[in-house]
């Protein structure tokens, strides 16, 4: 992680009366595309708006950009973008109007707010529309114009809150396509809060996953999902016997359908492990296809995270019609 947290919490709690929103969340984020993972109703959207000073934390502390929330909240949003999950667009005004007018709060003066609302419109594929009023936007549409108000500001952090909600599959996969180019090519960092495990695993690089208003893990997606201790094997031969080979050696196996799969203790396979698999291949006189570790997916990282926190819960994922793998409430 880098050494510099662009937000940083010290056990930072919400409560409403007897409704406990956010639990002691320690996280310490660095500048990257982060996705914040978690089911509805988990504290994502609380830890927002904690963060943009919207709401008082009932105890806890947190900074950002390196300033106080609570003391600093002004300076914070000049360099703070927010797409809120809410349809909360006025809708008699045009495009152009509303973006340049978010712009001219964000401190731009007049004739450059509206050139930048003109750029950014056009950035997030709302150009020819701009001069039409919002009232006659498609789901996709005002989600755009949600996100250019957002970064009309040239924010250094911009916060999307379920930002593909409510789109179609194309409208979806555009959606993400514009968020990497937010971060990738504009420079902003990105904290993405959303349910859809596809949509943090495609446009993120770092995750902080929340359950029940608590942190369960935080970090590089990458390293997360080669955490896995399993390695796979596939022959050509009968797989029950050569799983059998390789339990009297000592190995805890299982078949999914060609494949063998060895679980292990060790973080990385040793070189017991691969000697046995070759002297099995050897002595049953079997050709030996495939000998790799195996990934994780970010699902995989979810459910069994979860599952070690909630080990008396059940933990389910449901797959939403044209929206990807998402986090179901059964999983909170």
């Amino acid at each position: 992680m880098a050494d510099t947290a662009i937000i940083d919490t010290h056990a930072l709690t919400k409560r409403y009366g007897s409704v406990l929103a956010l639990d002691g969340l320690d996280v310490h984020i660095p500048p990257a595309a982060v996705g914040l993972l978690g089911a509805n109703g988990s504290g994502k959207s609380t830890m927002i708006k904690l963060l943009l000073g919207l709401i008082t934390p009932t105890a806890g502390a947190a900074s950002m950009l390196g300033m106080d929330v609570a003391r600093e909240t002004l300076r914070i949003r000049q360099r703070v973008g927010y797409m809120p999950e809410s349809d909360c667009l006025p809708l008699d005004v045009t495009a152009a109007d509303f973006v340049a007018h978010m712009a001219e709060m964000s401190g731009i003066p007049a004739r450059a707010a509206r050139q930048r609302a003109n750029d950014v419109l056009y950035q997030v594929g709302v150009d020819e529309e701009r001069y039409r009023l919002i009232r006659g936007f498609s789901t996709g549409m005002k989600q755009r114009v949600k996100l250019a108000q957002a970064i009309v500001h040239d924010p250094i952090l911009v916060f999307l809150d379920e930002p593909t909600n409510g789109m179609d599959p194309q409208g979806r996969d555009d959606m993400l396509s514009l968020i990497t180019r937010v971060h990738r090519q504009m420079g902003m960092s990105v904290v993405l809060s959303s349910h859809l495990l596809e949509d943090v695993e495609r446009t993120c690089d770092w995750v902080v996953m929340v359950n029940n208003g608590r942190k369960i893990i935080d970090g590089n997606i990458n390293t997360l999902m080669r955490g896995g201790s399993d390695v796979i094997v596939r022959i050509d031969g009968d797989t029950h016997a050569f799983a059998q080979r390789l339990q009297s050696h000592g190995f805890e196996t299982r078949l999914s359908g060609a494949d063998i799969i060895i679980s292990i203790a060790e973080a990385a396979p040793d070189d017991r492990l691969f000697d046995a698999v070759r002297d099995a291949a050897v002595d049953m006189n079997v050709p030996l296809r495939a000998l790799r570790p195996r990934e994780r997916s970010l699902e995989d990282v979810y459910i069994e995270t979860v599952s070690d926190a909630n080990a008396d819960q059940p933990v389910d994922v449901a797959i939403g019609a044209g929206t990807g793998t998402e986090v179901s409430a059964d999983a909170a």
